[in-house]
């Protein structure tokens, strides 16, 4: 059984304490062709379309920079998918007449920093400026959410639950971005399988009322899944919680790793004390080695809450906060045309001092499709 970087098992590969895992151990399945919708069109904003075919008839294709900066400071993510869809969109293209720039997914960024910049005649890839923007804007606002509430939590890790809160088709993306973020897994095995990880999960609140009794439910969860998932079992359900944490790990002895506290609300939610309370009480009888599972509407606020209290948490689990987090705006600006300096007004005309920016291997990106 596996464990993450504060001891809490998490049924995919071994992650040590240090800062957040980047990318390039990460990708997975980024690696596809971008799909149909995105390659035709179909999902960028109508007047790029029509300025493509402007630009057709009257004869115009010039070469030009374009750079890619956002609003606000964040956590970059979003930018290898980028990569991927220009990849496919300028492979075509002579080599030595296309030059892309960026940084990585992972990569913090300021305010106005370039993250991308694009070198290429403007009809192959102008129609894809919308995808290019959304990527970024929906992803970086989730990895930049998911480490504030990592740098709250640290050193104990964070779990990204926030699927339940986005549409299905996109919670592999989300949870790509909360992983990006620093979060050590995530609940879904789609999103899971983007970042290179086993899914994490624990036990839902159906399972325990349908066996109408937690402990049977946590027999159950032992008896039937393989040995490699952590029996980590849902302890809010019925009871008393420091009732039912010992109930639990009499039951389960040594096989249990971990109890879940997920209070609602109308219970007056998840608190230091409730913590405290329930590890003193598992510690006096012997259970030491159980770990201690928080979520419910948690916050980087909330986190730390129980940090200040010294709350024992292993490990917190974190949903709406990173995945009802804000897009962050993203802007493409063209710099320069056919060598000519340029800008529309309020920018600088020419291209950005951006030292930070690494050149793409497109060729490289478009072979691992």
């Amino acid at each position: 059984m596996s464990t993450d970087r504060g001891g809490v098992a998490l049924g995919g590969r071994t992650r040590g304490p240090a800062a957040p895992a980047r990318t390039d151990r990460l990708m997975g399945a980024l690696h596809t062709s971008p799909s149909k919708e995105i390659l035709s069109g179909e999902s960028a904003d109508v007047y790029f379309a029509r300025a493509e075919l402007v630009l057709e008839r009257e004869g115009l294709d010039p070469v030009v920079a374009m750079e890619v900066f956002g609003r606000q400071a964040g956590i970059l993510c979003g930018i290898d998918e980028a990569k991927n869809l220009l990849a496919h969109v300028l492979g075509d293209e002579p080599a030595d007449s296309v030059i892309v720039e960026a940084l990585d997914d992972g990569d913090a960024f300021e305010a106005k920093e370039i993250v991308l910049r694009i070198d290429a005649r403007y009809r192959q890839f102008g129609l894809y400026e919308t995808a290019i923007l959304g990527m970024l804007a929906q992803s970086t606002g989730w990895a930049t959410a998911a480490r504030a509430c990592v740098d709250a939590a640290a050193p104990a890790p964070v779990i990204s639950f926030g699927a339940r809160h986005v549409h299905p088709d996109i919670t592999d993306v989300l949870d790509y971005a909360a992983i990006v973020g620093g979060c050590v897994g995530a609940s879904t095995p789609a999103g899971a399988r983007l970042a290179g990880l086993a899914p994490t999960g624990t036990m839902p609140h159906s399972l325990v009322l349908i066996f109408g009794d937690t402990v049977r439910a946590a027999e159950a969860f032992d008896r039937d899944l393989d040995p490699d998932v952590p029996r980590i079992v849902l302890i809010d359900t019925f009871k008393d919680e420091a009732e039912e944490a010992l109930r639990v790990a009499h039951a389960l002895g040594d096989r249990l790793y971990g109890v879940r506290l997920d209070t609602p609300s109308e219970r007056g939610r998840v608190t230091a004390d409730l913590v405290h309370e329930i590890r003193a009480r598992l510690d006096l009888e012997g259970f030491q080695h159980v770990k201690i599972v928080v979520s419910g509407g948690l916050s980087p606020e909330r986190i730390a809450y129980f940090k200040d209290a010294g709350a024992p948490v292993d490990s917190f689990a974190v949903g709406s906060y990173i995945s009802g987090a804000a897009p962050i705006d993203f802007t493409g600006d063209i710099k320069e045309i056919d060598g000519r300096p340029i800008a529309k007004r309020g920018r600088i005309p020419g291209r950005t001092a951006s030292p930070r920016l690494k050149p793409v291997d497109l060729a490289a990106w478009r072979a691992r499709s």
